[in-house]
């Protein structure tokens, strides 16, 4: 039996978002009576055919990968990431007892994982538990969250791991606690150096059965040149 789980916020236009990133607008841009007419088969009796949405957004809403470009001029966008990349077994590390603004270190993830009895190997897909998923439609998601450093980022990637996801507005410390020690983005920095992706607003990490045993599936949209792309990203468990 196969159990699907959603790692995926709604998306909508009273969604809460990142700092300086505009939410997103969706409207109908021709009901199905609208389209039937215009398109010529209403006068033939067909009067209820399709419909069409106007949707537009940034790529960085919602769910979604970073591409290289998110920090490198010269680097592609999400056409880049590789596909094998963005499938591949799951593993869950909770810092939920880590305060707001805790900055998770590498001995932090090692502990974590030593919490499980699991060894990260190469191209596991990590995701990193804060806690902030559960009220992820309130504006203290953006402030109440522990986030990643440096060094735990480069950890990762010495362990094999290209692709990582957090459950948060940033993979980083929120910005108020980047700002108390002047030190902005280490996380996302080490994309300028070493390849690795992760992905931002993840959900229902709280809704895992448990932290290792399945796999995640996290495709962008192909997006070329874009610096980031929504994600629908799923959790696989086969019992």
């Amino acid at each position: 039996m196969v159990k699907l789980i959603d790692l995926s916020m709604d998306v909508h236009g009273d969604m809460v978002v990142f700092p300086r990133v505009m939410r997103p607008v969706i409207t109908m841009l021709e009901t199905w009576e609208e389209f039937a007419t215009k398109v010529g088969a209403a006068k033939y009796g067909s009067t209820w055919l399709t419909a069409h949405c106007l949707v537009v957004t940034g790529d960085h809403v919602g769910t979604h990968v970073d591409s290289l470009r998110h920090m490198r001029s010269d680097a592609p966008g999400p056409e880049g990431i590789p596909l094998e990349y963005c499938y591949g077994d799951g593993v869950l590390l909770d810092f939920t007892d880590k305060p707001a603004g805790y900055g998770i270190t590498a001995d932090d993830m090692i502990a974590a994982c030593e919490k499980i009895n699991y060894k990260i190997k190469p191209l596991d897909i990590v995701l990193i538990y804060t806690g902030a998923c559960r009220y992820n439609n309130e504006e203290r998601y953006l402030k109440e969250q522990c986030g990643m450093t440096e060094s735990a980022t480069n950890w990762l990637l010495d362990q094999g791991v290209k692709m990582t996801g957090i459950d948060a507005g940033t993979y980083d410390r929120p910005v108020w606690a980047m700002f108390e020690d002047k030190q902005f983005w280490p996380a996302h920095k080490v994309m300028i150096d070493r390849e690795y992706y992760h992905l931002e607003n993840m959900a229902n990490f709280d809704k895992l059965p448990r932290p290792v045993g399945f796999k995640v599936c996290v495709f962008p949209i192909k997006w070329v040149n874009a610096t980031a792309a929504p994600v629908r990203a799923v959790a696989i468990f086969e019992d």
